[in-house]
């Protein structure tokens, strides 16, 4: 693999030094490897990178488990891993659908690195799904939270299966008291960069809410930021679900996201935020943890973190690599920031007059073919832009589904792509294009 071209082909000019230190201790030790870092600061490359150097790229057999703490980071790592098109073969698992469809992709795809949260592995191995024998290399992202998560149990049982392991590696955005002892790690080098917390690119700021009901303090506020992607998180999911709606009420276009919704809801959630679709993610602390969503440009504390990891991993969702984001706390009276927050919080300067809410930049078309009508990304492009008329910057993020296929494109240009794309042939093949509320 040559590392320079691997980078450029995802838009990165050179590693950070955390992420180089573990580039160089994976693919040139044999020492098991634990690494400390804040979220947002790259670790998924820092172990990715380096896994796909040492693996077999020749090998049918199933040579690397990334064990991740719930299905979006599944889903994530190994998209992920496909951008770097390296030719590694992954295969991702997790609970939610059905164990016999993964069985057809395992069948078909003959991975080399499983993605996939702990019960599900056990239950593939089990079922003789998925081979532990081959297995040599074990990697546990998200290890704090996946402990927090109460997956002990089913990762002990999970770590016994892989008897052949020779290498482990653990990733966290806070550090372990200690780890346990069914990982078996004897003689780890441990890279701790967690000093700071906070990244220096972040700037914090307080706002007044003159009522104890927020709500308007954050109307006001959005309104002010304009377009730009923002987070807001509350402590309770039934709080989620009531300021969302407030928010879509009043013309803001917003995602909810907790625990409590259905997995499709939740994907779709995540999915309108990631393309632009949606500019607000309104989110329990679900969302400060195990995803991957770049170009966050706010963080709004609606309700107060109630611990400083808590605070560090929201907070982590901005100024992700080399960006710069803000922080704000919205205060009712007798709140104050918390104490475990470091660094000045001036109050924000709102201005006299509060324009409107603004529109996200862009929208979400469903098209109706997908994989098993042999549609790929630049098949999607290409047709929007044949088609639809659209030239390549009006297109954003697409995705390519078994039966269907979403594309994010300039909302300007959504009534253009409607009228001009359905009905049209993709590949020879008539199809529908809708759009997705």
């Amino acid at each position: 693999m040559d590392l320079k071209q691997t980078l450029a082909g995802i838009g990165v000019e050179r590693l950070s030094g955390m992420q180089s230190e573990a580039y160089n201790l994976i693919a040139g030790t044999d020492k098991d490897v634990v690494v400390i870092s804040p979220t947002g600061t790259g670790k998924t490359l820092a172990y990715m990178l380096p896994l796909a150097e040492i693996l077999d790229p020749a090998a049918d057999s199933l040579q690397a488990v990334v064990v991740v703490p719930g299905r979006e980071l599944a889903m994530q790592s190994a998209a992920v891993m496909a951008s770097l098109r390296t030719g590694v073969r992954t295969v991702c698992c997790y609970g939610g659908r059905p164990a016999m469809d993964e069985h057809r992709i395992i069948k078909d795809v003959r991975p080399q690195v499983v993605f996939g949260t702990p019960g599900r592995l056990n239950d593939h191995i089990a079922k003789g799904n998925l081979s532990p024998y081959s297995v040599r290399v074990a990697i546990v992202d998200e290890f704090d939270k996946c402990m927090e998560m109460g997956f002990q149990n089913e990762m002990s049982k999970l770590f016994k299966s892989l008897a052949g392991l020779r290498r482990r590696f653990l990733l966290s955005a806070t550090d372990m008291e200690q780890i346990p002892g069914f990982v078996n790690i004897r003689s780890a080098v441990k890279l701790d960069y967690s000093a700071g917390g906070v990244s220096s690119r972040v700037s914090q700021y307080v706002v007044r809410s003159e009522l104890k009901d927020k709500l308007q303090a954050l109307d006001r506020l959005l309104c002010v930021l304009g377009g730009r992607s923002s987070m807001v998180f509350l402590n309770y999911r039934d709080s989620v679900e009531r300021v969302a709606a407030y928010l879509s009420g009043r013309g803001f276009c917003v995602s909810a996201y907790h625990g409590g919704l259905e997995q499709d809801a939740r994907e779709m959630a995540l999915f309108k935020f990631a393309n632009g679709t949606n500019n607000i993610l309104v989110s329990t602390d679900l969302a400060s943890r195990g995803l991957d969503i770049q170009a966050v440009d706010n963080i709004i504390h609606y309700h107060l973190p109630q611990t400083a990891e808590a605070y560090i991993h929201r907070v982590g969702r901005t100024a992700r690599w080399a960006s710069f984001g803000s922080s704000f706390f919205i205060l009712s009276s007798g709140e104050e920031v918390p104490e475990f927050v470091s660094g000045e919080c001036p109050e924000y300067a709102m201005p006299g007059e509060i324009p409107p809410p603004a529109l996200s930049r862009m929208a979400t078309v469903y098209i109706g073919k997908g994989k098993k009508d042999k549609i790929s990304k630049g098949d999607v492009v290409g047709f929007l832009c044949k088609k639809a008329g659209l030239g390549r910057e009006e297109i954003g993020r697409v995705d390519v589904m078994e039966r269907y296929a979403y594309a994010a494109v300039l909302r300007s240009k959504l009534p253009q792509v409607l009228e001009k794309a359905d009905g049209e042939k993709i590949k020879g093949i008539r199809t529908i294009v809708a759009p997705i509320k």
